[in-house]
């Protein structure tokens, strides 16, 4: 009798419990999916309105594109700006006063950073550029990490493309070869071997400032590395500092600058054109 007693109230139990779940759930309110926000569609304005049925309503003649012989300059395109062709250091200046550049010029065509006399930028001030230049660490191996064939170009004198032989020669990875210095890293480590030509192909677009002197697009950088790509429409987050965040001061046109690391770099440099893109 007992037991039979327990069991009931143990069921009632059950029961009343259940009860309540119901009720509660019940009592909830209903939640509603919330329609998910889409990134806005791209649309051409020149491809609206009525789809065209001839091929030729589709054609056009204008702009014509202008003609560039791509070898015509001993190398370089015919209407690029040759900064080095070995022959001279005309067209760069000592970064520090103007004053000619002091690096060393050698019989190959080549020229050499000069340790400890400062470096040296272009004559003539530049914005969005394709430059082409041909760099290499000396064969004979010295110092290591930061301290081995460092050196640098600078793009509007103020974001660095870091040049350094890193060939079983690690350091951190937002200051290897190819790196915007401090800022990322590359998609690939292209080096050829040490002492031997390396090529960098840059496509640079400056950034762009409003009237206030703020900041309203950031510079973007391609590199291919001797053939490979590097940088890939990569940000360029401001100045490119040893220490301290990127600073974003509004400037214009300004010079190629390439950098004298004062540590015995000895990294040489040939065959510098570039062709403005604005």
């Amino acid at each position: 009798m007992i037991r039979h007693s327990i069991l009931s109230l143990l069921l009632l139990i059950v029961l009343v419990s259940c009860q309540q779940s119901k009720t509660q759930q019940n009592n909830e309110p209903e939640t509603v999916d919330q329609p998910q926000e889409l990134d806005p569609v791209i649309t051409y304005e020149e491809y609206s309105g009525t789809e065209p049925t001839k091929p030729e309503e589709t054609e056009f003649y204008e702009p014509v594109v202008p003609e560039v012989q791509p070898y015509a300059q001993d190398g370089a395109p015919s209407d690029a700006i040759v900064l080095f062709d070995g022959s001279n250091l005309d067209q760069w200046v000592s970064s520090s006063d103007n004053s000619q550049a002091k690096w060393i010029l050698n019989e190959d065509g080549s020229m050499t950073v000069k340790n400890r006399t400062g470096d040296i930028q272009t004559k003539e001030s530049f914005g969005s550029v394709q430059l082409h230049i041909e760099w290499k660490s000396p064969e004979e191996i010295q110092g290591e990490g930061q301290s081995r064939a460092n050196s640098g170009v600078f793009l509007q004198n103020r974001y660095e493309v870091q040049i350094l032989d890193n060939n079983d020669n690690p350091t951190y990875t937002n200051g290897q070869v190819g790196t915007i210095y401090k800022q990322g890293t590359t998609l690939a480590m292209a080096s050829v071997p040490t002492g031997e030509w390396n090529t960098y192909d840059i496509i640079y677009h400056a950034p762009e400032f409003n009237e206030l002197g703020g900041k309203i697009k950031s510079a973007t950088i391609t590199i291919l590395q001797n053939g490979v790509l590097i940088q890939d429409h990569t940000e360029i987050k401001g100045t490119t500092p040893y220490i301290g965040w990127p600073k974003n001061e509004a400037h214009g046109k300004a010079p190629i600058r390439l950098q004298d690391h004062g540590d015995n770099s000895r990294v040489s440099y040939r065959n510098i054109w570039v062709r403005p893109l604005e």
